[in-house]
């Protein structure tokens, strides 16, 4: 993307600071963003990100420095103040309210609802025609709470172009979008550039920043530590500047799998809202194999995952663990039985936000030896576990006595990860493990996966990074609309060819269709 040299200034951050205590998240940072231009800002997980575009946003006050929008200084701390200036933000955790429906949520804040609802019909008309435009499908009339993951994330994007946004900031925005999704929407990016929008453009997909940004801003522990324009560097290089050392990617080596810990056979669930249950799928996890499963998020990746972890039971077929479990399938017999769980949202089923790091780190465990003696918690061993998590998996914290709302999302992600890999578990369900997380903590949680892998565990790694599964992942399937793919070995299809059958066209004419 060219660059916008004598553009107009939009946006200009003097020498932001903020601290959380002993620790500076942002150390006097200063850059500015043109009309029609493109930035992208990388960083490992802590480094500031977040925090920086949570004080330009006004979600936070700054310690020192400004923030000026189209050369009006903006009042720190006022969110509408940004807004007003013609600011939107795209967060990386969401902000909708579940009981309203996805309409009312894009339309909140834009005025009274009462009116709002008597140009009903217009505002939905706009929804849909954005929602087109960006290849963002949602149903306006949906109430959010019914909502997958991947379809909040696209009401999030609906609800910043709805309201006009002159400068859009982006967090990860693409990370529930097929290939086919991301490519249109970087056209339609693209073209609203080149009338003059502005974009800073969060995202730990190197590829993407390459594709779309003209520059890039690199932070570390809250400095801004290099700027580059893009056409003058390449994914090798940021990675490098990001984490400050050179960057190897994990290798899975081929080796015959073992027996089977887990299968499922014909298995069938009930729909959840708008989201589809499972359509009498067959899948088998062995030991030392790695499952991948592809698909644009609400396609029943959730109501497999749930199956696995206890949380729901099967309307139809069959579902054998090896060793067999007898009883009633619930949370505590998964954990029982060997599986551990990464949640697929961090926030709402991973962890209690006013629990401590300690807390959490044991709270699925907090009944069993040694964190229990007679009825009793062992807080010491608990803590210890705790610290041992945060050493090993780099979870950049004030200490495990802290509450882990106090985190950031991907340091959120390491405990979890932690948690789950620490137990020794024989099934593993690795539900978006890597969701936020920097390219360096990606690869360590990569090769910790391998490694679980190699030491017998059976992993189901759901993801919709497509460059995830197909580097992880020894068989491949596609889930849409609750139907299961038959199973691709690792490099036997394209990512376009997987795009194909994520998007349903590979499903046309039954299972088998190739």
């Amino acid at each position: 993307m060219a660059g916008r040299e004598g553009a107009e200034v939009v946006l200009r951050l003097d020498g932001i600071t903020k601290r959380f205590g002993p620790l500076v998240a942002n150390d006097a940072i200063s850059f500015d963003l043109k009309k029609g231009e493109v930035i992208a800002l990388l960083g490992e997980n802590g480094a500031g990100k977040t925090t920086l575009m949570n004080i330009l946003f006004g979600h936070y006050t700054a310690d020192a420095g400004s923030v000026e929008v189209f050369g009006q200084t903006l009042p720190p701390g006022h969110p509408r103040a940004a807004l007003a200036a013609g600011v939107g933000m795209v967060h990386q955790h969401f902000t909708l309210a579940d009981n309203m429906t996805v309409l009312e949520n894009i339309l909140l804040g834009t005025g009274s609802l009462l009116s709002a609802r008597l140009n009903a019909r217009a505002a939905k008309a706009k929804v849909q025609k954005l929602s087109a435009d960006f290849g963002l499908s949602v149903h306006p009339d949906a109430k959010v709470g019914s909502l997958s993951v991947g379809e909040r994330q696209r009401v999030e994007i609906l609800k910043a172009l709805y309201r006009d946004a002159r400068i859009l900031i982006l967090d990860e925005p693409t990370a529930v979008l097929t290939p086919q999704e991301t490519t249109a929407l970087f056209e339609t990016l693209r073209k609203a550039v080149a009338l003059g929008l502005s974009i800073i453009f969060i995202s730990h997909k190197l590829n993407e920043v390459m594709a779309i940004s003209s520059r890039v801003l690199v932070l570390r522990h809250g400095r801004l530590v290099g700027e580059v324009a893009t056409a003058e560097t390449d994914r090798h290089r940021l990675a490098e500047m990001m984490v400050g050392a050179e960057i190897t990617a994990p290798k899975l080596a081929d080796r015959a799998p073992g027996a089977a810990l887990m299968t499922l056979t014909g298995i069938r669930t009930a729909p959840r809202g708008n989201a589809p249950g499972l359509s009498g799928i067959d899948l088998t996890l062995r030991a030392g194999q790695i499952i991948g499963l592809a698909g644009v998020s609400g396609n029943g990746q959730s109501a497999l995952a749930d199956l696995i972890g206890g949380l729901e039971m099967p309307t139809g077929g069959t579902m054998v663990l090896h060793p067999e479990h007898s009883g009633d399938w619930s949370p505590r017999a998964a954990l029982a039985s060997g599986v551990a769980r990464i949640p697929e949202d961090r926030h709402k089923t991973g962890t209690v936000a006013d629990f401590t790091l300690t807390e959490n780190a044991v709270l699925e465990a907090y009944e069993n030896a040694p964190y229990s003696r007679k009825g009793w918690m062992d807080w010491s061993a608990a803590e210890g576990f705790a610290k041992k998590i945060i050493e090993t998996y780099d979870v950049r914290c004030p200490g495990p006595e802290a509450a882990i709302r106090l985190l950031s999302g991907g340091n959120m992600q390491k405990l979890i990860l932690g948690r789950a890999l620490e137990a020794g578990p024989q099934i593993i369900l690795a539900n978006q493990p890597v969701r936020g997380l920097d390219i360096g903590a990606v690869t360590f949680v990569h090769n910790r996966l391998i490694a679980a892998r190699d030491a017998g565990a059976a992993i189901l790694l759901i993801s919709e990074d497509l460059d995830e599964v197909m580097a992880l992942s020894d068989l491949i399937h596609v889930i849409y609309e609750g139907h299961l793919s038959p199973a691709f070995p690792r490099g036997e299809k394209t990512p376009a060819e997987l795009g194909v059958w994520m998007a349903g066209q590979g499903f046309e004419g039954g299972a088998d269709a190739a």
